[in-house]
């Protein structure tokens, strides 16, 4: 019987290189996302490697949609050799800004899912294969963060979770966190680059960089993966410095961010005018 890797959120820019990756590398895959077009993105992955990909949509916010995607997995009869949960969301400005309904949805997705997504697989997984689970936190998880304060308190909450589940499964699976700064996955994505003007350039990695480095890690049993050196020299001042001097500078730079112009808008302008 087949194994495959679940990949949530396999249509986004960093799924979608997940998914690309881990089919180069030869492993059969599951993929996952809220959008109908995964079931299309999976045929067209499967002819071009030549491998088993199965596809199903499923709002991870709902949990009646999640158990819906779980009944069909067992139904399936499906197992697991790893898991790479890349689903989330992040909405960024000063937490009074954003309402109820935002904060909840980001709480639910990058947390709650998080939790019962990897529950379930694990519950899954094939007893004969080393399991793999790869949770995608965020170099925001490093320090407290203003401006972004719910998003980086969600991937703190996920990068402790990694460390202990690791401990827990050490005897069948491996655990790696990968911490990424930006990466230009999105229009929102590449704004927010932009308005941190240098340093949102110099820390930014692009996704299939980012898929490669950590499925390098993930299946060298590494804990965390950091890419970029300059993010990795951040990671370490993080853990340095007192929390009260990293929150102050990451409200400083998050700060002049939401009050900058939109560059990226500038930027768009100028290439037309060329």
């Amino acid at each position: 019987m087949k194994s495959y890797i679940l990949i949530t959120g396999a249509i986004g820019g960093l799924g979608s290189a997940m998914v690309m990756e881990c089919a180069r590398r030869g492993y059969d895959l599951y993929l996952t996302d809220m959008r109908e077009e995964v079931n299309g993105f999976a045929e067209y992955v499967s002819r071009t490697y030549s491998k088993d990909v199965k596809a199903a949509s499923c709002d991870l916010t709902s949990g009646q949609s999640r158990s819906d995607f779980f009944d069909t997995l067992k139904k399936e009869g499906v197992r697991f050799r790893g898991l790479i949960n890349v689903a989330g969301i992040d909405h960024e400005g000063a937490f009074l800004d954003k309402t109820r309904d935002q904060i909840m949805q980001l709480i639910h997705l990058n947390v709650e899912a998080t939790l019962d997504v990897t529950h379930e697989i694990l519950d899954l997984r094939d007893p004969d294969l080393k399991f793999m689970l790869v949770n995608v936190c965020s170099l925001a998880a490093v320090s407290p963060m203003p401006y972004k304060a719910t998003y980086a308190a969600t991937k703190r909450f996920l990068l402790d979770f990694s460390y202990a589940i690791r401990e827990e499964i050490k005897d069948f699976g491996t655990v790696t966190a990968l911490c990424p700064a930006g990466m230009p996955t999105t229009h929102e994505n590449m704004e927010a680059i932009f308005a941190q003007g240098f340093w949102g350039k110099v820390t930014t990695v692009d996704t299939r960089t980012v898929a490669r480095l950590t499925i390098d890690a993930a299946e060298k049993g590494k804990d965390v993966v950091i890419p970029g050196w300059l993010n990795q020299a951040i990671e370490l001042g993080s853990r340095l410095l007192p929390a009260s001097w990293t929150t102050r500078l990451a409200g400083d730079r998050w700060r002049t961010a939401q009050q900058s112009v939109d560059p990226w808008q500038e930027y768009v302008r100028s290439t037309r005018a060329v």
